[in-house]
């Protein structure tokens, strides 16, 4: 079992990079953020983390194709795998709809599912090949060549996927993997795998191979209670994010998260974090002391095939930055990387 460190570039930069330089001391697999202008930028601290470690993979998990055009991921992409000699790698899908909504965008109108899979294979010829001539239904091209080349034989691409069945597939099919978000159940996981195999099988590949990873709301340390109470402050903002079918692959009642959602909707994350009982926080997250967080992982994700856990951490700060709750007991990024590595990983393997 893989494990890596899902961070939101929301802390001063030179925190981050201290944060980015431990994950590669302690042998995480990859640091992944989000492509979102939410953030600071990713690829700028990505950058500057490259020069500064030596075995970390970067990149994002996701990038979004409906903002940011696929040919200049692919620029991207290259430049910092030049940059890690050879440590980059990105994980696409349509983008995150809150965002997208900010911008005007209404996404059940972008065809989500058919605009990544193109998005995907324009990445991919630029990235192995340097040029691309095409004419899509969203992307079309000319003669377009970059001097941007990444030093991997083969930079790895892979899909984020969060209601399925057809983009758990087209993962399987079409990528190296598939980043599977905001899930803490057996039947959820059984679900997606089942369906990223079958896209495998379809493309004649051996579905072990790919990256099959779980993005989870995750927060640990010797308090569970506090560790606990981190991720109910954030279990809200990523849940309104959940298709319902997803909801209820999680044992969760869509019902139960609307007076949640349309609290956060309304800028109300106080009000959204009152409604949000330690009970469903608990369903959707991966949160306690090392031991508990360990158990939820070997018995609801790891038995369905799942190979890489990507921890997207909660702390105080983060809490603090996004909500203005001040939580003292929980433990910094830091130390919960330190306990990832030194009781979680050795649980797993």
């Amino acid at each position: 079992m893989k494990f890596s460190y899902a961070m939101l570039p929301d802390y001063p930069l030179q925190e981050s990079l201290a944060s980015i330089r431990l994950a590669d001391e302690l042998g995480f697999y990859a640091c992944y953020a989000a492509d979102e202008t939410w953030h600071k930028d990713m690829w700028l601290l990505f950058a500057a983390a490259a020069g500064q470690t030596e075995r970390i993979r970067f990149g994002p998990s996701v990038a979004p194709v409906t903002l940011r055009e696929p040919s200049l991921i692919a620029q991207a992409v290259a430049t910092l795998d030049e940059l890690s000699d050879g440590r980059a790698e990105a994980v696409l899908s349509s983008g995150n709809f809150g965002l997208l909504a900010q911008y005007g965008i209404d996404w059940a109108r972008t065809k989500p599912l058919s605009r990544t899979k193109e998005a995907l294979a324009v990445v991919r010829t630029l990235l192995d090949e340097g040029a691309i001539t095409r004419q899509g239904e969203f992307y079309s091209y000319e003669g377009l060549f970059t001097f941007a080349r990444p030093v991997q034989d083969r930079v790895p691409l892979k899909l984020g996927a969060m209601r399925g069945p057809r983009s758990f597939e087209a993962a399987g099919e079409l990528s190296d993997g598939c980043h599977h978000a905001l899930s803490y159940t057996r039947e959820a996981y059984d679900y997606a795998v089942r369906h990223i195999r079958a896209g495998a099988e379809k493309a004649g590949k051996d579905w072990t191979s790919l990256d099959i990873g779980a993005w989870v709301v995750f927060a640990t340390g010797p308090d569970s209670a506090a560790a606990k109470d981190a991720a109910r402050s954030m279990v809200g903002i990523y849940a309104s994010s959940m298709p319902e079918e997803q909801l209820v692959r999680n044992g969760v009642d869509p019902g139960e998260l609307k007076p949640i959602v349309e609290a956060i909707g309304a800028g109300d994350l106080a009000r959204g974090i009152e409604l949000t009982s330690p009970e469903l926080a608990d369903r959707l997250s991966i949160a306690g002391t090392p031991e508990e967080c360990a158990e939820k992982i070997r018995t609801q994700i790891a038995p369905s095939g799942v190979n890489h856990i990507i921890c997207a951490l909660t702390d105080r700060t983060l809490v603090k930055a996004f909500t203005g709750r001040d939580l003292e007991g929980v433990a910094d990024v830091n130390a919960q990387l330190r306990l990832i590595h030194d009781k979680i990983m050795p649980a797993l393997d």
